[in-house]
């Protein structure tokens, strides 16, 4: 019979490998793993350099538990400051689409707290361009009756959506190509580089997004995105060639910066 593995020596097996919270990381995965074995063969995942969440499963993101398989973008916690401004705008049975989706936390997420403020009547669509995020993106957003679409940004959406978006979140890739090699090991190696790659200065597929966006967003309607303090005048100039109004919401909480377009009523 295989013997139960002691929390310390996971612990020391963790912090060993360079993982700083290693007495919390233990603690989940102990708690996650079905069998000592399992247990063991997460821990030597993680020690090898795999991000916790992939080795767990899951993502806490606005208090849910969000499934991430390998190669999916893991959601960063200080994107739950996008969802909370998201949430502050959305009008009244709200039409929702979570752009570059990734495993769908951000549609997810703002579904979870329209619900809890008492709003059940939305409609949410999500869309990736790679395979495997759109597989875990339907696991996370079916359950709000979302439905989520495979291809490249807007391509994919229903036809009938066009003009007709109120909240368009779009967590696009804003790294710069040339400093994805000064990422940490566990997002250069273990994430999509679609979903970090913004091109030359980062921006590069957002000013696709906000050039499209108008013709989806409904009058009043609004597409918010996180990027960068250095690239926020150059984001905001996107959005506002685009012909959208732009403002831009700095987190006190997580160093998160969100800039919000806002098409004409």
């Amino acid at each position: 019979m295989t013997r139960p593995i002691a929390e310390t020596a996971v612990v020391a097996r963790l912090r060993a490998a360079g993982c700083v919270f290693a007495e919390d990381e233990a603690r989940l995965i102990l708690a996650a793993a079905a069998t000592p074995d399992d247990a063991s063969a997460m821990v030597e995942r993680r020690a090898a350099g795999l991000p916790l969440e992939h080795v767990l499963g899951w993502a806490e993101f606005c208090g849910l538990r969000i499934a991430v398989d390998p190669g999916v973008f893991v959601p960063r916690r200080r994107t739950e400051f996008l969802v909370r401004q998201a949430a502050a705008l959305a009008p009244p049975r709200p039409v929702i689409v979570d752009l570059c989706c990734g495993s769908g936390a951000l549609g997810a997420a703002l579904a979870s707290t329209l619900l809890a403020d008492g709003q059940d009547e939305f409609v949410l669509h999500a869309s990736d361009i790679e395979p495997a995020s759109v597989g875990c993106a339907r696991r996370n957003v079916e359950p709000f009756g979302g439905h989520v679409h495979e291809g490249d940004l807007f391509a994919p959406l229903p036809p009938a959506l066009r003009g007709g978006i109120d909240v368009l979140l779009a967590n696009v890739p804003y790294v710069p190509a040339g400093e994805l090699a000064l990422l940490p090991a566990e997002a250069r190696v273990h994430e999509p580089r679609v979903a970090l790659d913004g091109g030359g200065d980062g921006l590069d597929v957002l000013r696709r997004v906000t050039a499209e966006a108008p013709a989806w967003l409904a009058p009043g309607g609004r597409i918010l995105f996180e990027t960068s303090e250095r690239q926020a005048p150059d984001a905001v100039e996107a959005v506002e060639r685009a012909g959208l109004t732009a403002t831009a919401a700095e987190s006190a909480e997580f160093p998160a910066l969100v800039v919000i377009g806002a098409k004409p009523v």
